[in-house]
């Protein structure tokens, strides 16, 4: 199995509740053909560097997964499918991203605990 991340710009007119089904449409995706997920983190609106079918922003997703490797030809076919998705990016991460993406996801927990014990402290 190997390690991946998919970025995917859902478009911006979705509610809060169309969202939330999206993303879990798409994980549960990745589970029922033999992938897990690693961890996820819904970026949420963000403005496009250029216009993309006339709209500058989009509500950004990542998802970091394990799978096989054909289950990504899959995926591309359904977010192909999906008028939601405005665009999305599939990408094989070495052992060096996964190390840092663990670093990463590790440092934010620790500065929020960090935030959190200053704000008791206040």
């Amino acid at each position: 199995m190997n390690n991946y991340e998919l970025m995917v710009i859902f478009t911006p007119i979705l509610s809060d509740e169309e969202y939330a089904a999206a993303q879990k449409k798409y994980v549960d995706f990745v589970q029922e053909n033999g992938g897990t997920i690693v961890h996820q983190e819904p970026w949420g609106l963000r403005s496009l560097a250029y216009p993309i079918q006339k709209k500058t922003t989009g509500l950004y997703w990542v998802l970091e997964y394990q799978a096989p490797s054909d289950l990504n030809a899959k995926l591309t076919v359904q977010l192909n499918r999906d008028e939601q998705v405005m665009r999305h990016m599939i990408t094989r991460l070495d052992k060096y991203a996964v190390e840092y993406n663990a670093k990463r996801r590790a440092g934010i927990q620790q500065h929020a605990i960090q935030k959190e014990f200053d704000n008791l402290n206040a």
